[in-house]
C-alpha cells in the first residue's frame, strides 16, 4: 500500500470514517505536529504530552464516525479533542497524587526549568501561525484565549484568578471567539 500524499479535508473524512489506515497515517502526517503544540502548551512535560498525544489519535480514531462535517472542521473538532485530552490528564488524580509526592526541590527545579524549555520551544515552532492570528485580538481577549484554551483553565477559574466575574469572562471569550473567527475568515 503506498502512501497517500495529499486529500482534501472531504476525502480524508470519508476514509477516516471507512477506517483507512493510510488515511489515518496522512492525518497523522500532517495534524500531530499542530495538535502536539496544544498539548505541550498544557501539559508542560515532555513526556506527558507524548502520553497525552498517544491517547488523542486514538481518540480522534475511535470517534470519527461521530464528527460531523456541519457542524465545523474536521481540525477543531481535533483540536478540541486534544485540549479536553490534556486538561482532563493534568486533572487527573493520579497527575496530581503524582505531583503532590514529589520533593518540594524536585517540584521546584523540574517544574520552573520545564516550563520555560517548553514554552521557548512552543514559541519557536508555530505550528499553525495561531500566534499572528492571536496578536490580532485585544490583549484583554488574547490572555483570556490563552488562558482557556492553552492553559487548561475552567472559566470560573479564569474569574477567580483575574479577579473578574464569572459573567464577564463568560462574555469577552464568547466576543473574542466571534473576533477570531471573522479574523480567520478573512485570511482564507
Amino acid at each position: 500500500m503506498s502512501p497517500i500524499h495529499y486529500l482534501s479535508e472531504d476525502d480524508l473524512i470519508s476514509l477516516l470514517k471507512k477506517r483507512d489506515q493510510r488515511a489515518f497515517n496522512y492525518l497523522y502526517d500532517n495534524y500531530s505536529g499542530a495538535l502536539y503544540g496544544v498539548v505541550t502548551r498544557i501539559v508542560l512535560h515532555k513526556n506527558y504530552a507524548d502520553e497525552v498525544i498517544q491517547d488523542v489519535f486514538v481518540k480522534i480514531w475511535n470517534h470519527v464516525a461521530l464528527f460531523n462535517q456541519e457542524k465545523g472542521r474536521l481540525y477543531t473538532w481535533m483540536i478540541n479533542i486534544a485540549r479536553n485530552t490534556s486538561i482532563d490528564y493534568i486533572k487527573s488524580k493520579s497527575v496530581q497524587n503524582e505531583q503532590k509526592n514529589q520533593s518540594l526541590p524536585d517540584v521546584v527545579n523540574s517544574t520552573e526549568t520545564h516550563h520555560y524549555a517548553v514554552m521557548d520551544q512552543v514559541d519557536k515552532i508555530d505550528f499553525i501561525g495561531l500566534n499572528n492570528v492571536l496578536d490580532k485580538l485585544k490583549p484583554d481577549w488574547r490572555r483570556l484565549i490563552e488562558m482557556a484554551y492553552y492553559e487548561g483553565y475552567t472559566q470560573q477559574e479564569i474569574a477567580d484568578n483575574l479577579s473578574i466575574p464569572l459573567g464577564t469572562v463568560k462574555t469577552r471569550v464568547r466576543a473574542a471567539l466571534l473576533q477570531l473567527r471573522v479574523i480567520l475568515n478573512e485570511q482564507q
